[in-house]
């Protein structure tokens, strides 16, 4: 009985790996390269913002952290004024090149999408997988260096500063009372549009998963 269970298993893990070598659908294949506009476009819009309010602004003030750079509104006033906030209770400036997490991004991204690039023109399933988790993996490890990121900026206050606050973990995610501030951050344009290509791409592996098991069983049942 464990005999034919091993060759069972043997016969279906043969399956799976004839069909990985086997052509991308031609939809499929246009479909992926269309997925990299997006992709591309993530670029030129904000992945996350937060967004800052107290008596002294009602308004709100506005930080934009893009794949390559941050940006406050209003021409960059928002981020000088963002940063005397910051000041008031010990947290260090923000700074583009304090944050050089962004470096590594656009280049992560752009691999990403000549690889998309490539399993569209003359790639097979396998590299579709390539694709699916180079592209999970990206996005995972941007998330938790983010993460903490903003962590570092919340746990190494001034003891000097005019204002004492206990550490805090800056929110990635909904609202957050810092002291007499009040703070909202959120994905962007940007995050969706990384979002919109990545659940993309995972769909389009599945439905070849899905494609090549039925396959698989009709060669058996045959």
């Amino acid at each position: 009985m464990g005999r034919c269970g091993v060759v069972v298993k043997d016969r279906e893990l043969s399956g799976l790996y004839a069909f990985l070598t086997k052509p991308l659908f031609f939809r499929a294949r246009f479909v992926l390269a269309l997925l990299v506009v997006p992709l591309v476009l993530s670029f030129t819009q904000p992945l996350w913002r937060v967004q800052f309010y107290s008596a002294q602004y009602p308004d709100g003030l506005t930080l934009d952290v893009y794949a390559h750079t941050i940006e406050g509104g209003r021409g960059g006033a928002d981020l000088r004024e963002i940063n005397i906030l910051n000041h008031t209770i010990g947290m260090r400036a923000l700074d583009r090149h304090d944050l050089s997490d962004l470096d590594w991004l656009p280049f992560a991204i752009g691999l990403v999408a000549l690889l998309a690039l490539r399993s569209a023109a003359i790639g097979d399933v396998r590299s579709l997988v390539d694709v699916v988790a180079v592209t999970f993996y990206v996005v995972a490890f941007a998330a938790l260096r983010f993460t903490y990121r903003l962590h570092s900026y919340g746990h190494s206050l001034d003891p000097d500063a005019p204002v004492k606050v206990p550490p805090f973990s800056p929110a990635m995610f909904g609202n957050q009372q810092i002291g007499d501030v009040s703070t909202f951050a959120g994905p962007r344009a940007g995050m969706l549009l990384i979002a919109l290509f990545s659940v993309g791409a995972l769909a389009l592996l599945v439905v070849h998963l899905v494609a090549g098991r039925r396959e698989h069983a009709k060669e058996r049942a045959a």
